[in-house]
């Protein structure tokens, strides 16, 4: 995964990424529209595909609901990254695709525009802009399957598809 670095503080909540008024639909695009809308009203037309939010402790807390990873893929977020986050946002993240890394090191070097590349299977994180290299923990081989079959439901769907033969 390769983009650029859009920064965050703390305590971001499921609201902030994506305002409730907007829970009506599931749709990754719709709700993509609105991301982080409360926080940078600008964010959703600014981001690229592939570009990484970064942010500081306990991203994604608040309500658990599955619309906040679902937004923040639907506006081409390739991953977040952070000094922690909240449980249930970390598993529903995973669930719906949205990789998810904790890296205090890198949170506190990365500056906002920063070009970042990150490789889920070993933990790397580098930031191309200063050159620095960081290690956050790699994920689990079952994770980094649902995270490549984009979710829990599409690795599901895979797997019946594969035993029905």
């Amino acid at each position: 995964m390769r983009g650029k670095a859009h920064r965050f503080g703390a305590h971001i909540d499921t609201d902030q990424i994506v305002p409730a008024k907007y829970l009506v639909t599931t749709d990754p695009q719709e709700l993509g529209k609105h991301c982080m809308e409360n926080n940078d009203p600008e964010f959703a037309q600014r981001v690229q595909p592939g570009d990484v939010i970064v942010a500081d402790v306990n991203f994604g807390c608040g309500s658990s609901r599955e619309h906040a990873p679902i937004s923040i893929r639907g506006c081409g977020v390739s991953c977040v990254i952070a000094k922690s986050f909240a449980r249930i946002f970390f598993r529903n993240a995973i669930n719906q695709g949205l990789p998810v890394l904790e890296c205090p090191e890198a949170v506190d070097a990365i500056e906002a525009g920063d070009e970042l590349e990150v490789d889920l299977s070993n933990g790397t994180i580098r930031d191309l802009t200063t050159e620095q290299v960081f290690k956050a923990k790699p994920y689990e081989p079952f994770l980094l399957e649902l995270l490549e079959a984009g979710g829990i439901i599409e690795y599901t769907k895979r797997r019946l598809a594969g035993a029905e033969r």
